[in-house]
């Protein structure tokens, strides 16, 4: 039997999608690689960390239709634990001279690290998602927002371990644009299988209707908690990547500015669909680019312009409050690329 006989139509079209965002992102990948500068590449690199959220985001939140605000804890948790492992024990006698469990005592190879750091922070999904998967509305988004603010304490008050306030230096560079594109690839292909399959479906219909799923058969608690944990291992990706890149870390890149944008940028582009979430992120990454410019104040056609600092928040508020006002369901509603490309050609 043909290939096709095991894939359903909705997986094919899945796949179809899936291809098309992929040449859209290394289309953008190649451009900045062959004619950007240094700082460009950083950007795109940060707009591709960012997309490893958001698609960590909607597999949980666009499925479910349950607001997530500790994404960033978890990005963070998959940080910390790759960069301990990583570095070498040299550095970490000066970082980190108290460190319990003899933390500071080993340096593992960069893949094995980045190996444990997913384990640990899928691990640590599963238990806080016993709880939140039960819940819904408000209750899970408080209860969501109230692990960030633990998990942050932790990382500022054990300073022993995450260093508090101070950077996590040390840690070995070993990703590149190359790295995060070939990942960022990988995971709209994951994110969009998840959508398609049996379990994605299941998701959604309990989203929109969950005492008909449930009358159906279906496990709600079981998919969504599915679900929570293939969302926190985008999310430990997304924090390995953001590390293994920069070399050093703190706490406050996982906190609450990044919850808000990145939460943007899925509401922006649509929380059902993949294509909303990759459209989303590249708007709003390359948008803020030219609005943090305008912050400088300036020269424009001869006329000096004044230094307008917060504008980029003003502005992601704005995209937040417009959205939901006049698209709630985002740019792309519930509409994937392959079907925009099919009603094109027609």
């Amino acid at each position: 039997m043909s290939l096709s006989a095991y894939i359903s139509r909705d997986q094919r079209s899945g796949l179809v999608g899936s291809l098309l965002l992929s040449c859209l992102l290394i289309a953008v990948g190649l451009l900045v690689v062959y004619f950007g500068q240094r700082y460009q590449l950083r950007i795109v690199y940060a707009a591709y960390v960012n997309l490893l959220v958001v698609l960590g985001l909607q597999v949980f939140m666009g499925n479910a239709n349950i607001t997530n605000l500790s994404h960033s804890a978890f990005m963070g948790i998959g940080a910390y634990v790759a960069a301990i492992c990583v570095t070498p024990v040299k550095i970490k006698a000066i970082s980190l001279p108290q460190a319990p469990w003899g933390l500071n005592a080993f340096a593992l190879d960069p893949w094995v690290s980045a190996f444990i750091a997913i384990a640990i922070t899928a691990l640590l999904a599963w238990l806080v998602g016993l709880i939140i998967t039960r819940l819904s509305g408000i209750g899970a988004t408080i209860v969501s927002l109230a692990l960030l603010v633990i998990v942050h304490s932790i990382f500022l008050h054990r300073t022993d371990i995450f260093k508090g306030k101070q950077a996590f230096f040390g840690i070995p560079q070993v990703f590149d644009i190359n790295s995060i594109l070939i990942i960022s690839v990988c995971a709209i292909f994951v994110a969009r299988a998840f959508r398609e399959s049996h379990w994605g479906i299941q998701l959604r219909a309990s989203a929109d209707d969950e005492v008909g799923a449930r009358s159906m058969g279906v496990n709600v608690y079981r998919v969504r908690l599915i679900a929570w944990v293939l969302g926190s291992v985008f999310l430990a990706v997304a924090g390995i990547s953001y590390a293994y890149f920069l070399g050093t870390i703190s706490a406050r890149p996982f906190y609450f500015t990044h919850v808000f944008l990145t939460v943007a940028m899925l509401i922006l582009g649509g929380m059902r669909t993949v294509t909303g979430a990759v459209l989303g992120t590249l708007l709003i990454s390359f948008g803020l680019e030219g609005v943090r410019y305008l912050e400088t104040g300036p020269e424009l056609l001869g006329i000096k312009l004044p230094e307008l600092l917060g504008l980029s928040g003003i502005m992601l508020g704005v995209v937040i409050v417009v959205t939901m006002a006049f698209r709630s369901s985002g740019i792309t509603g519930n509409t994937e690329i392959e079907q925009l490309f099919n009603r094109w050609r027609r």
